[in-house]
C-alpha cells in the first residue's frame, strides 16, 4: 500500500516537472512571437508615416522569414513607386511651368471665370490691361467691374465670339473677346480670351482710307479718258481709219474694265463705312436683262462666246435697286466670260422658287473646285490670278452683300470642266 502511494507521488512530481519545462519553453516561444510582432508593428508604423527605408531583420524561423521577406519586398515596391511618383510630379511641375510661361507670353489675355462672371484666374496681360498689380487682388471680382460690351448687350458665355468690348482701365484701345466652356470640369468654368486689336484697326483704317482716296482720285482721269475715246470714235477730231477704230474700241473696253474695277473698290469701301443704300423701284426683268446682255455681248465676242437669254413668258418684275442689281448681274456675266475656256455660250435664265425670283448665270468653262467653292464670296478672294487676269476678289463679295441687302442671296454650284451656275435669289413682289 505504501509503495502504491509512493509511485503515485513520483508520477505527480514528474508530471509537474514536465509541465514546468513545457510552460517555460512555451513562454519563450510566445516571447519571440511578441518580439517579432513588435518589429512588424514598428515597421508598418514607419511605412505609414512615409519612412520607406525601414526593413525587418532576417529571422531563423522559416515561417517568420516568409512573412519578413514579403513585408520587405512590399517596402521595396512602395519605395520604387514613391520614386516614380516623385519623378512624375517633377515632370508635371516642369510641364506646368512651361505651359504657364507660354500662356503668359501670349499677346492675348486669358481669364477663367465661373457662370456668375466671377474671376478665378487671370494672366499677367489681363492684370496689365485691368490696372491690377497683384493677381490675388482680382480673384473673386466680377468681370464687369473691368470690361463693358460695346453694344451694351449682356454677355452670354456660350455665344461670345469676337465681341467688341471696352476695358475701363485701357479706354483708348480696341478689344474683342471670345469664350470657351471648360466642359471637363464638374463645375461650370469658362475661358475668356481677350485680344487687343488696336493696331489691326489702325492699319485697316489707314488701308481703307488709302483705297478710298486712291480710287476716288483714279476715277476722275479714267472717266476723262473714256470721254475722250468716245469723242475720237464719234469723229469729233476728224475721220479715223478702221485700224484706229479697232484700237480705240479695245482701249474703250479696257478702260471700261478698269473703271469697273475702281468702282468696285470704291463701292466696297462705302459698304464698310455706310452700308448699302438701296433706291428701289419696279424692274421688269425681261427688258432689264436684255439691256445687260446687249451691253456685255461685245466683251463676250472678244473670246468668241455668245450670251443666250430667252425672255420669260410671264415677264416677272421685282422691286429692287436697278443700279445695284445691274452691277451684280454684270459682274456675274463678266466672271462667266473670264472663265469660259470653251466656245459654248453663256446662258441667262429666269426662274421662280417659293417666295423668290431667280436669275441664273451659267457658263460651261473650267468650273470651280469644291475646296474653293465655299470661299469665293470671301472678301479679297480671287481666282483671277490663275488666268493671269486683273481681279481684286471684291466683285463676288460685293455682289453677295447687295443680294443680301435686298433680302436675298447668291448661291453658287459647280462641276469642274462641265458647268458653273450663279443663282441670284431675290424676294418676289
Amino acid at each position: 500500500m505504501f509503495s502504491y502511494f509512493y509511485i503515485i507521488n513520483i508520477c505527480v512530481i514528474i508530471v509537474f516537472i514536465c509541465l514546468f519545462f513545457i510552460t517555460r519553453k512555451t513562454n519563450k516561444r510566445w516571447s519571440k512571437i511578441n518580439d517579432y510582432l513588435g518589429k512588424v508593428t514598428t515597421t508598418v508604423d514607419s511605412i505609414r508615416y512615409g519612412n520607406l527605408s525601414t526593413k525587418i531583420e532576417k529571422v531563423e524561423h522559416p515561417t517568420y522569414q516568409n512573412v519578413t521577406d514579403s513585408i520587405n519586398r512590399m517596402v521595396e515596391t512602395l519605395n520604387d513607386r514613391e520614386k516614380m511618383i516623385i519623378e512624375y510630379q517633377a515632370e508635371l511641375m516642369r510641364q506646368n511651368k512651361l505651359l504657364e510661361s507660354v500662356i503668359n507670353s501670349l499677346s492675348d489675355g486669358i481669364l477663367i471665370i465661373n457662370e456668375k462672371f466671377d474671376i478665378l484666374r487671370a494672366t499677367p496681360k489681363i492684370l496689365k490691361w485691368f490696372g491690377i498689380k497683384r493677381g490675388k487682388d482680382i480673384i473673386g471680382k466680377n468681370v464687369f467691374e473691368y470690361i463693358q460690351p460695346v453694344e451694351d448687350e449682356n454677355l452670354e458665355l456660350n455665344k461670345i465670339d469676337n465681341m467688341e468690348i471696352f476695358i475701363k482701365h485701357t479706354p483708348t484701345n480696341n478689344f474683342v473677346v471670345s469664350s470657351q466652356a471648360l466642359s471637363a470640369l464638374d463645375k461650370k468654368r469658362f475661358v475668356l480670351i481677350i485680344k487687343d486689336i488696336t493696331t489691326e484697326r489702325e492699319i485697316e483704317t489707314l488701308k481703307e482710307d488709302f483705297v478710298a482716296t486712291l480710287t476716288h482720285d483714279l476715277k476722275v482721269p479714267i472717266v476723262a479718258a473714256s470721254n475722250m475715246i468716245d469723242l475720237f470714235l464719234a469723229n469729233k477730231f476728224g475721220e479715223i481709219s478702221e485700224k484706229q477704230k479697232f484700237a480705240l474700241d479695245n482701249m474703250k473696253s479696257s478702260n471700261a474694265s478698269l473703271l469697273e474695277l475702281v468702282q468696285i473698290l470704291l463701292e466696297t469701301y462705302k459698304l464698310k463705312e455706310k452700308g448699302i443704300k438701296l433706291v428701289k423701284e419696279k424692274i421688269v426683268l425681261n427688258n432689264f436683262l436684255k439691256q445687260i446682255v446687249k451691253e456685255m455681248t461685245p466683251l463676250a465676242n472678244e473670246i468668241k462666246v455668245g450670251i443666250n437669254f430667252e425672255p420669260d413668258k410671264e415677264n416677272p418684275s421685282i422691286i429692287a435697286d436697278p443700279t445695284q442689281l445691274r452691277r451684280v448681274i454684270k459682274n456675274l456675266i463678266s466672271n462667266a466670260i473670264d472663265h469660259s475656256n470653251t466656245e459654248k455660250s453663256i446662258d441667262i435664265e429666269l426662274g421662280k422658287e417659293p417666295g423668290f425670283i431667280t436669275i441664273s448665270v451659267i457658263d460651261y468653262g473650267q468650273g470651280i473646285p469644291k475646296d474653293e467653292l465655299k470661299m469665293i464670296f470671301n472678301k479679297y478672294y480671287s481666282a483671277a490670278k490663275k488666268l493671269r487676269k486683273v481681279g481684286t476678289g471684291l466683285g463676288l463679295y460685293l455682289s453677295q452683300q447687295i443680294a443680301e441687302a435686298h433680302g436675298g442671296e447668291i448661291i453658287a454650284t459647280s462641276e469642274e470642266h462641265i458647268r458653273t451656275e450663279f443663282c441670284v435669289k431675290l424676294p418676289e413682289t
